[in-house]
């Protein structure tokens, strides 16, 4: 079994630590607010260290689960991070959602003889814990399967390419999740303005490609109930690395611009840690609503 360092224990990062230590493998956790690793250490065999270069000095894989780009340069190169402690032989593995730029940058960084992966994952908190989370794995062949039994023990592993294509999968993979939503609330305002009573709308919507995301999301929109999986902050700061990957790679992503746009909107207006479906409520409010035709 693995030495495991495992720097950020959020909703994501506690569960994903909980399957490791299940699996067998030594864990070692560090996180910025020391509570959350000593409550994680209260119920689960764990060490949580003073620092992360201490958590780092230990591991033969290293596991970063933050928020942002940002939260990843404070853990590695912030005092007593990650950096000044980890490895000759040992592998950096970012599960963060920080796009491909940041996992260059990240790869150009590390010290000769420390590998890295970049591994967002596809699925939430029950995912998590169930150990059924889709691992889209960007690195080298040799390196992915050295890692693979740790990975293996958080879900599928999809090695979709050499370091940085995992983060370019997770942004792909968002962008057609996000921008179906979007495109189901705007549908939903089309159909208010134009007076069609929803009974109608649902029925007419199974028959369209948006069949499933309409049955799926109908109850929330419904009850007006968006509890969070996926907080619509962060979905917010996803389509900006999105339209930031587009600009950089020449794509013209029009879609993108729009979808963006109404997820700041909906940050703005107070909704930005309820799930990022909330953004339908918030596409739905803003538009006007007629009488019902007919």
């Amino acid at each position: 079994m693995a030495a495991v360092a495992w720097i950020g224990l959020g909703s994501m990062g506690s569960r994903m630590v909980v399957r490791l230590v299940e699996a067998g493998h030594r864990v070692t956790v560090w996180n910025r607010t020391r509570q959350r690793a000593e409550v994680l250490a209260g119920r689960t065999d764990v060490r949580v260290a003073a620092t992360a270069a201490e958590a780092a000095a230990e591991a033969e894989m290293v596991a970063l689960m933050v928020t942002d780009a940002a939260a990843v340069a404070e853990v590695v190169h912030g005092p007593d991070g990650v950096m000044t402690g980890i490895v000759r032989g040992s592998t950096l593995v970012d599960f963060s959602t920080t796009g491909p730029a940041a996992v260059a940058a990240l790869g150009a960084e590390l010290p000769a003889g420390v590998a890295v992966l970049d591994a967002p994952v596809l699925g939430s908190t029950a995912e998590a814990a169930a150990g059924t989370l889709k691992l889209l794995v960007g690195g080298f062949g040799e390196t992915v399967e050295r890692c693979r039994p740790v990975l293996s023990s958080l879900g599928e592993v999809l090695h979709v390419g050499q370091p940085g294509a995992g983060a370019a999968a997770k942004l792909v993979a968002n962008f057609a999740l996000m921008g179906s939503v979007a495109l189901l609330g705007e549908t939903l305002a089309l159909a208010d303005a134009s007076g069609i009573d929803r009974d109608t709308l649902w029925r007419l919507l199974d028959t369209t490609p948006l069949a499933a995301q309409a049955r799926r999301r109908r109850d929330a929109i419904e009850t007006g109930r968006f509890p969070p999986r996926f907080a619509l902050r962060l979905a917010r700061k996803d389509a900006d690395l999105i339209t930031d990957a587009a600009r950089s790679g020449g794509a013209e992503l029009r879609i993108a611009g729009a979808v963006a746009a109404w997820l700041a909107d909906a940050v703005a207006g107070g909704l930005g840690e309820l799930d990022y479906t909330a953004v339908l409520g918030h596409i739905v409010s803003v538009s006007p609503r007629t009488g019902d035709v007919g």
